[in-house]
């Protein structure tokens, strides 16, 4: 029989860190004198006293080294991705006039999911500690991730995710034996991302607190800003630099780990690393080649521009630098089509993901060579090593899952009276979790503020399942999974 006790115990536990990541923004409204602190102290003492009962109750079945059954593991992925967006929205709901659960928890899911869609309008005017905490929600979101895709998809075989289980356990080999000690050294990596980007940022002139919140949305690869322009107000430089941290949060975060170890060479042999960044020079020299020649821009202007905006969407972050839509129809499809993609596996990005493109491309090659070659015996083969066909079939049963998905919630979406063009974006934001959304509905500064609350729920709903690479949901509404 499942006992559901060590994942309560751990979630209990999460559930009791979050409540004391609120002291942060607690403090900040504090010293600002913003009555709104008072929000942030209540919801800090529901959060940890809840989570501290809630692992108090299941501490009698406290994982005490034999670990989580593969049950128990789907349990705790998405338990964790529920529980704590639902105590992340507690701030916005008890502080902010005018906010109910719909809208609080649209922005805590967002935030935790790094997904980037916001309901608020005039973020400029909110409490400095709501967007610090809209911000470290993304960072927790980001980590988290990052943390699932290296320890828990690769045991429950999602979207090909096997393929990396010997990678991160057995590759490693003395160095990264078990999962804390992985975990430990993906934490210690990604502390140190955030410390390097925040440095940049403020030398570049940003405030302490502008780059501080800034800092968490992009290594989170999450998009959220404290301004309803975007990173608009941070045009030049800064631009440049937060493409060199989305690019390098969108990497997979083992290749550092390695790296810190003294291997550098899987970095660089990485086929998902050199795809992905050569995806990207294709995607922003399509565009600039569109903007120079069908509109005839500025060169240095339209690159950078072209630059930001494409590794953001690429990489799912959701900065913007200019209205997208002004751009015309080929570079908006190129940015939709970069969305779909995604970054790398074991990275804070989001989406399909580089790793299952390239595996269906090359499944596609052999099978083609096969039929060319009736009697051959053809392998696929991924970076020297044997591809099974377990992996095949999952990436296939992944994008038929995502393609199904993605047309069913456009479908649920426009029944909620949204138009066309804004159901296909804002399933597709929410499924591939990128960020913006585009149409007549959304707001001008990017808000689906105006949304009816069933599509914001469906919205909410296509942001966890995309987040958990769909199937990690999706099984645990198939009884035979709990009989197994």
């Amino acid at each position: 029989m499942l006992d559901p006790r060590p994942v309560g115990y751990i979630i209990g536990l999460l559930v009791a860190a979050m409540g004391g990541m609120m002291l942060f923004p607690l403090a900040l409204d504090y010293m600002s004198d913003d009555p709104h602190w008072l929000a942030f102290a209540q919801s800090a003492l529901i959060t940890v006293l809840s989570g501290l009962l809630v692992a108090l109750a299941c501490a009698n079945g406290a994982p005490r080294g034999q670990g989580l059954s593969l049950q128990q593991s789907f349990m705790l992925t998405a338990g964790v991705w529920v529980a704590l967006p639902l105590f992340g929205a507690l701030p916005f709901m008890l502080g902010a006039p005018g906010v109910g659960l719909t809208d609080a928890m649209f922005e805590s899911v967002s935030g935790m999911t790094t997904t980037g869609t916001t309901v608020f309008v005039g973020l400029d005017a909110l409490p400095l500690g709501v967007n610090l905490w809209r911000g470290i929600l993304q960072w927790l979101g980001g980590l988290g991730i990052v943390i699932v895709a290296m320890i828990f998809l690769p045991v429950m075989k999602v979207g090909g995710m096997q393929f990396f289980r010997s990678e991160g356990f057995d590759t490693l080999g003395k160095i990264l034996p078990r999962a804390l000690d992985i975990s430990t050294a993906l934490i210690q990596i990604y502390l140190l991302l955030t410390l390097a980007c925040f440095m940049v940022y403020f030398a570049l002139g940003m405030s302490a607190f502008e780059a501080l919140v800034l800092t968490l949305c992009t290594v989170s690869t999450g998009g959220f800003t404290m301004y309803d322009a975007s990173f608009a107000p941070f045009a030049g430089a800064a631009e440049y630099a937060s493409v060199v941290f989305m690019l390098l949060a969108s990497l997979p975060f083992i290749r550092y780990v390695q790296l810190a170890q003294g291997m550098a060479a899987p970095l660089w042999r990485d086929a998902q690393v050199r795809a992905y960044l050569r995806w990207n020079g294709y995607a922003i020299g399509l565009i600039v080649l569109h903007e120079l020649i069908v509109r005839g821009q500025p060169f240095w202007e339209t690159l950078r521009e072209s630059t930001f905006n494409v590794v953001s969407t690429f990489s799912g972050t959701g900065f913007t630098s200019v209205d997208l839509t002004l751009w015309g129809p080929f570079p908006f499809v190129v940015l939709v089509v970069a969305g779909l993609i995604g970054g790398c596996t074991s990275s804070t990005s989001c989406s399909i993901k580089v790793f299952r493109f390239l595996i269906l491309i090359e499944a596609m090659k052999v099978q083609i060579r096969r039929l060319q070659n009736p009697n051959a015996i053809i392998f696929l083969d991924y970076e020297g090593r044997r591809v099974g066909e377990d992996v095949i079939s999952s990436v296939i049963l992944f994008f038929t899952m995502f393609i199904l998905s993605f047309g069913i919630l456009t479908v649920a979406l426009s029944l909620t009276g949204l138009q066309t063009i804004t159901a296909v974006t804002a399933a597709w934001t929410s499924i591939a979790n990128v960020g913006p959304a585009f149409g007549p509905e959304v707001g001008a500064t990017g808000a689906v503020h105006g949304f009816p609350d069933s599509a914001k729920w469906l919205m909410l709903a296509g942001m966890l399942v995309g987040r958990l690479e769909l199937l990690a949901v999706y099984v645990m509404f198939m009884p035979r999974f709990w009989r197994a």
